[in-house]
């Protein structure tokens, strides 16, 4: 059913590989599967290397693209688990409406984005592996959705505001764990296990067998993948060490501090209270675990800092 040979990780290739202009049938094989539509991309507007400043580098944007309808498409690999992350995904949002909007154009020329986030780690509960949000105006008291006017090509036309608004999809990909049987379901297999039906006719994923072998890899790019596997395994485990030991360490506090004041709901918001701190202490502590074994292995604290979310200045008193 599945070949022997190995694929390249898809949040390796999306950084390197898939920006090749002759590689966008995979990530269009991809989107158009998760979004039920055909896309076409027309250009990618800007790489994760030509950001302005710290932040940006932290708000990666690994991907935005156009589709046939001029939406603007923005697909994000994420790594590890990182506080504040819908508010981040939000940020990137904006930033992309408003990056391509100039001062005085008319605001019929805002275009709707389509955020596409990649999870490898786990981010939030849930029993699925894609979730998907959309923005809506449903009356309090009837419970209708509301349709807004607009003017196209000189005509006005009723439309939802979830036309306008951006969608957000998360792909959780540690979530899923099921036999493929669909082309979104063969997309995620390959995802989590860079494995792939060798009688597949999922769109994309017949190109990513063609293109992404790592066997097909020059020994240069080959040591460049190695470390990145590498430096996945050594972050995964610092931070589930540091997840466990910040959860015991938050749960005591917690407790001895809902004990001192002696009352049923100090005990218990002392025990929650507890855990948030120790889980974000722990946190804090796996990223400079991290970004110390990266700086080891000679990675510079530019790529460090996108990598955990450090800031230079950090990076460098390790």
């Amino acid at each position: 059913m599945y070949g022997d040979n190995l694929y390249i990780r898809f949040d390796w290739a999306i950084k390197s590989i898939l920006r090749d202009k002759a590689n966008f049938d995979i990530l269009e094989g991809f989107i158009s599967v998760l979004l039920g539509e055909e896309v076409k991309i027309e250009e990618i507007l800007e790489s994760e290397s030509n950001q302005d400043n710290e932040r940006d580098k932290f708000n990666r944007v690994d991907i935005k693209a156009k589709n046939s309808k001029g939406h603007i498409i923005i697909v994000e690999v994420q790594l590890t688990r990182q506080l504040y992350y819908l508010e981040r995904i939000l940020f990137g949002t904006c930033k992309a409406i408003t990056e391509h909007i100039h001062i005085g154009d008319k605001y019929d020329q805002v275009k709707k984005v389509y955020s596409i986030s990649i999870l490898y780690c786990d981010y939030g509960q849930g029993d699925d592996y894609v979730y998907h949000g959309q923005t809506v105006f449903k009356g309090i008291h009837t419970g209708n959705d509301l349709l807004v006017n607009i003017k196209e090509e000189g005509v006005i036309v009723p439309h939802l505001p979830r036309e306008v608004f951006p969608e957000y999809y998360l792909v959780r990909v540690n979530a899923y764990d099921k036999i493929p049987e669909n082309p979104l379901d063969e997309w995620m297999t390959y995802l989590k296990t860079e494995k792939i039906k060798e009688d597949t006719r999922t769109p994309g994923l017949q190109q990513v067998r063609e293109k992404l072998r790592v066997l097909s890899m020059t020994e240069k790019e080959r040591r460049a993948y190695d470390e990145h596997i590498d430096n996945i395994m050594v972050q995964n485990d610092v931070l589930d060490t540091a997840r466990e030991e910040g959860w015991a360490e938050g749960h005591e506090e917690g407790l001895a501090q809902g004990l001192a004041e002696g009352l049923a709901q100090g005990l218990e918001e002392g025990r929650e209270e507890g855990r948030a701190e120790g889980l974000a202490k722990g946190h804090a502590e796996a990223m400079a675990a991290v970004a110390l074994s990266m700086r080891q292995q000679g990675m510079n604290p530019e790529d460090i800092s996108r990598f955990t979310g450090l800031s230079i200045e950090e990076i460098r008193v390790l």
